[in-house]
């Protein structure tokens, strides 16, 4: 039978600290697998923190009012579903037997499939980021009194991420934001950069605004007189840097190189339980939340998107912020998010319309997706923008937001040579690769305003992660306001019964395909023109039938390198469903330099005047495959 623990009585959180660390090693033993040391060191806060100060409803782990508690060190998985086991959230049958075995939820690092785990962890760096937008949330736009709770490994503290969350916490004065660094010395090769360096520790987090304080880990007073003294306001977040023993409670392995990430033997296991006083069956009522305040009721309106008119010269990035724009007005769930370049992706017009919504992450691409991912947490939809090819940088986090379910709208502007005189680092020629690669992703690339202005739309209730790409230059708007765009679909913008070849474009290159079709038709070669404005999901039906119509020949256009992009997506869809099939591809093969738009495209070969070569190439001889 199950006791539960009494807060005020630190003997008996003494007990549950002895339990959480008994059932890391009981899990971690069983599934031969496990970072048992790394959770050991931490029990003791852990044992404190849910026991008399995280306010939390564990059967309704939805609550509006809830506390968050984030592990950023999410390899110490074993005191997750410890901590969980004591809450009575889930059996001991099944902490023991279902850790890391396939088909089953305790995976070796937490995932949201568990209803109390926010988000997944276990890259490094990315929990207290994330922890920062759910920061943000609760007191810029849920306006509620709970608190997010992060805890952190000391080997994560060497990451850039991690310094990025404490200065936009630091700068949107964050107090409701609560960080515990486990300084347990050892990482996983050998001892972390800082050993037991508090000092080092504590400087570094004042200088990026936080207010620090130093502790011994394993003293359950003064773990506990530090939580209490957190987050009382003073508009900084909070630092404790908790002093610890890795493999704390069992001798023979405590403060021990070569033991990260490895279970304990069967016979070792067994000593350390009796070490530690034999099993026990202790359970955390906790502290309820406060429920003080209203949460946001959610009432979206209509949305009435901007209108644009046939011949108008817009840029998709502009048409991108009007839709913002007219999204912001449909209701206070839609957020927006930028890098410090909104007065060029126009993100600024957002922020202008509803400053209280509109969150700067200045040059933080890392932390730009992670606020997006903790607002997303609190029910918020995200959009998040900057150059495409600064989103690079940030893909690790992109792909932690899709493992942890997370939905967001990112745009990427600025895309492919088409910029201009900037140069190669400002050239987004890799985004659509990465972002195709992200599991369950949708891609968007629209050729005018009233497409892209139409797909912004659509991501806000699209699930996963959403990128939509946009152009720096301005295009004509070829479509009228009537016309749809459903994900998944394209365009057939030319089409006759005599067609010889499909050209199939996205952005900028539809453009070029357009009027590589015109030149064409002057030389007695009918063309089908195809708008690929969904790159991911494809719309398989529509380019199979332009490619059979036109006899199987296809030159496909792309402002983007040939690996991973516009291409390999088309070809994807037409090997062994069209024959014959004869395809050239025209991509950004050679490093881009700087030079006018024009010249670009033409030294890339993806203009009109390539496409049109290619073409007749395809229609003289039978083309050529360069896939």
């Amino acid at each position: 039978m199950s006791t539960n623990v009494q807060r005020d009585s630190f003997s008996d959180i003494a007990e549950l600290a002895a339990q959480l660390r008994v059932d890391s090693i009981r899990s971690s033993t069983a599934a031969g697998s496990g970072h048992t040391t790394s959770s050991m060191s931490a029990a003791d806060v852990l044992a404190v923190l849910i026991s008399r100060h995280l306010r939390y409803d564990w059967d309704n782990p939805k609550s509006s009012y809830n506390d968050h508690l984030i592990y950023s060190k999410g390899h110490a998985s074993p005191l997750v579903y410890s901590v969980l086991k004591a809450a009575g959230q889930i059996s001991d049958d099944e902490m023991v037997t279902g850790y890391r075995q396939f088909g089953q939820r305790l995976q070796g690092h937490p995932t949201p499939e568990l209803p109390w785990i926010d988000v997944a962890t276990g890259s490094l760096g990315q929990g207290l980021p994330d922890g920062v937008g759910i920061a943000l949330a609760g007191k810029y736009l849920d306006k509620l009194p709970y608190t997010t709770w992060v805890l952190c490994g000391d080997s994560e503290m060497a990451e850039g991420s991690i310094w990025e969350a404490l200065d936009k916490a630091s700068y949107y004065e964050l107090d409701n934001l609560v960080v515990v660094v486990d300084v347990n010395r050892l990482g996983q090769t050998g001892p972390t950069e800082h050993g037991w360096d508090i000092e080092t520790y504590m400087r570094r987090a004042e200088s990026f605004g936080a207010a620090a304080v130093k502790i011994d880990g394993h003293d359950l007073h003064s773990i506990d007189d530090a939580l209490a003294a957190a987050g009382t306001g003073g508009g900084r977040p909070t630092v404790i840097l908790a002093q610890t023993i890795k493999g704390k409670g069992f001798s023979e392995i405590e403060d021990k190189d070569d033991w990260h990430g490895k279970p304990l033997p069967e016979d070792a296991a067994d000593r350390a339980i009796s070490e530690l006083g034999g099993e026990r069956d202790l359970r955390v009522l906790g502290l309820a939340p406060e429920e003080t305040g209203e949460p946001h009721r959610i009432e979206e309106t209509q949305v009435q998107l901007p209108s644009y008119e046939i011949g108008d010269e817009v840029a998709t990035r502009q048409a991108y912020s009007d839709a913002l724009v007219a999204l912001g007005h449909s209701g206070p769930r839609l957020v927006a998010l930028d890098a410090e370049v909104g007065n060029s992706t126009h993100t600024d017009d957002f922020g202008e319309a509803f400053p209280e919504r509109y969150f700067q992450m200045f040059i933080a691409e890392q932390q730009l997706i992670a606020a997006a991912t903790g607002l997303n947490v609190r029910g918020y939809k995200a959009y998040a923008s900057t150059y495409a090819a600064f989103l690079t940088r940030a893909f690790d986090f992109i792909r932690m937001a899709a493992i942890s379910g997370a939905d967001l709208r990112i745009a990427g502007s600025h895309a492919g040579v088409e910029i201009g005189p900037d140069g190669p680092s400002q050239m987004g020629v890799e985004d659509l690769a990465m972002f195709r690669s992200v599991h369950g992703s949708t891609v968007v690339y629209p050729s005018d305003a009233v497409s892209a202005a139409a797909l912004t739309a659509q991501m806000a209730d699209r699930s996963g992660i959403n990128y939509l790409r946009a152009t720096r230059g301005t295009l004509p708007v070829i479509y009228s306001e009537e016309e749809k765009f459903p994900i998944g679909g394209a365009k057939t913008l030319r089409a006759g019964d005599d067609d010889e070849v499909t050209l199939i474009g996205a952005g900028v290159t539809l453009h070029e395909c357009l009027a590589a079709a015109d030149a064409l038709s002057e030389k007695g070669i009918s063309a089908r023109v195809v708008d690929c404005y969904s790159v991911k999901p494809l719309d398989a039906e529509t380019l199979r039938g332009a490619v059979k119509a036109a006899g199987g020949n296809v030159v496909i256009a792309e402002d983007h390198h040939p690996e991973g992009g516009l291409g390999e997506a088309v070809v994807s869809v037409l090997a062994g469903q069209v024959s014959p099939l004869r395809v050239t591809h025209l991509a950004v093969e050679g490093m881009p330099g700087s030079g006018t738009s024009a010249e670009l495209l033409d030294w890339a070969g993806i203009d009109a005047q390539h496409i049109v070569e290619a073409a007749e190439q395809q229609v003289a001889n039978g083309g050529s495959s360069t896939i």
